[in-house]
């Protein structure tokens, strides 16, 4: 059960990053940002969790909030799974969980 919590707060933790740094380099680049390689990567690695939040969204919310829509439940995922981990290690103890 440890080893999947980790799993999955590693997971939200990439895709943030993914995520966020896809916005800043937005921001900096403007409109040449579909241009921009290290956008394109971002984009990549951003773009299953931006079509999972449009599948879990509703249809009202617009194209352009998916990426926030995806952050924000991703956010909840890690909060999630740092909640569980933590949880796991007082019970089998702090040492086991390194």
């Amino acid at each position: 059960m440890l080893a999947a919590a980790t799993t999955a707060k590693l997971l939200a933790e990439i895709a943030l990053l993914a995520l966020a740094g896809q916005w800043v380099v937005g921001l900096l680049a403007g409109a040449g940002r579909d241009s921009n390689p290290f956008y394109r990567v971002l984009q990549l690695l951003g773009r299953p969790w931006v079509k999972a939040a449009r599948w879990i969204s509703p249809p009202v919310v617009l194209e352009r909030h998916l990426p926030l829509v995806a952050f924000l439940v991703l956010a909840l995922v890690w909060v999630a799974a740092a909640v569980t981990k933590i949880r796991i290690c007082l019970d089998i103890g702090v040492a086991l969980c390194k």
